[in-house]
């Protein structure tokens, strides 16, 4: 059974900065392609970033570009979202995905929410 645990949420003032961090308890965490979507209170959930097996290759939403990192540690089974420039638009419980195939996972975490405040 796939388990994925996020954590580092929480409340932070606008142009602040929070790292997420998601554990996956799998075997062999290179094999999956990792990603982060979000969900705003009514709002549809969207992706966020995403970072292929090996690392050598992320993608983001266009309005995170340059604000947010994704990066991950396949000793530690861990995916990180480095969250910097943070502004209320953001405010939204973050989800770690894993098993990304264009943009469909296989696998989902619980939420973490992360909330800021202007």
């Amino acid at each position: 059974q796939v388990q994925l645990v996020e954590s580092g949420g929480g409340l932070v003032q606008a142009g602040g900065s929070l790292r997420l961090s998601c554990v996956i308890s799998v075997r062999t965490f290179s094999s999956y392609a990792m990603a982060w979507f979000r969900q705003a209170p009514g709002k549809e959930r969207e992706f966020v970033a995403a970072i292929s097996r090996s690392g050598g290759d992320t993608s983001y939403l266009d309005s995170v570009k340059g604000r947010f990192t994704i990066s991950r540690d396949n000793a530690k089974n861990t995916v990180y979202l480095q969250m910097n420039s943070l502004s209320p638009e953001d405010t939204a419980v973050y989800y770690c995905a894993a098993g990304v195939v264009n943009m469909v996972p296989d696998y989902w975490g619980q939420g973490t929410q992360v909330t800021v405040s202007s």
